[in-house]
């Protein structure tokens, strides 16, 4: 979406920010379980058509809820507290770089990219075991990491990776 810039979207995080200190763990959960249902109804409803693209969009979820839980974990800075909640917000607001509400679960490959990105930042001060204590994925948290980091240019445009990269900065 081009109409939307850099400036845009940080207003807009700041803004939602709020939101997050009234997201309650059922809340989350909820959020949770209604996009790994769309996610998975979709990819259903595409089989083959997505290829590799319906992998990485049923991480999504799991993304979003790892985000969740390092947020809540006292291990984890305040510093990276503010990055963990502007990825959750990015989930949670409806209109960004590739908007839910106009793509459907498409959408959430932006989510999981920010989020990733996030998660890659957090890594340098942020021992791994407290990430792998909170992943409910399938495979080692740091190898999903590393994929969806390699793949980002490929899920989305170079530009949309570029702004992802600026706002976790």
């Amino acid at each position: 979406m081009s109409d939307i810039d850099d400036d845009d979207i940080e207003h807009a995080l700041a803004e939602q920010a709020e939101s997050v200190d009234t997201l309650t763990s059922d809340r989350a959960q909820r959020f949770y379980d209604r996009i790994r249902g769309r996610i998975q109804k979709f990819v259903g409803e595409k089989g083959s058509a997505l290829g590799r693209t319906a992998e990485f969009l049923l991480l999504a979820p799991d993304v979003f809820i790892l985000l969740w839980r390092l947020l809540r974990d006292s291990r984890v800075t305040g510093r990276n507290k503010v990055l963990l909640g502007s990825a959750v917000v990015y989930y949670i607001f409806p209109f960004d770089l590739l908007p839910e509400a106009l793509l459907g679960p498409i959408g959430y490959l932006d989510d999981l990219v920010f989020g990733v990105y996030v998660l890659n930042r957090m890594l340098v001060d942020v021992d791994p075991s407290v990430l792998r204590e909170h992943w409910s994925g399938g495979e080692d948290v740091l190898l999903t990491i590393q994929r969806v980091t390699n793949a980002a240019d490929q899920l989305v445009s170079k530009e949309i990776v570029e702004r992802l990269k600026k706002i976790v900065k």
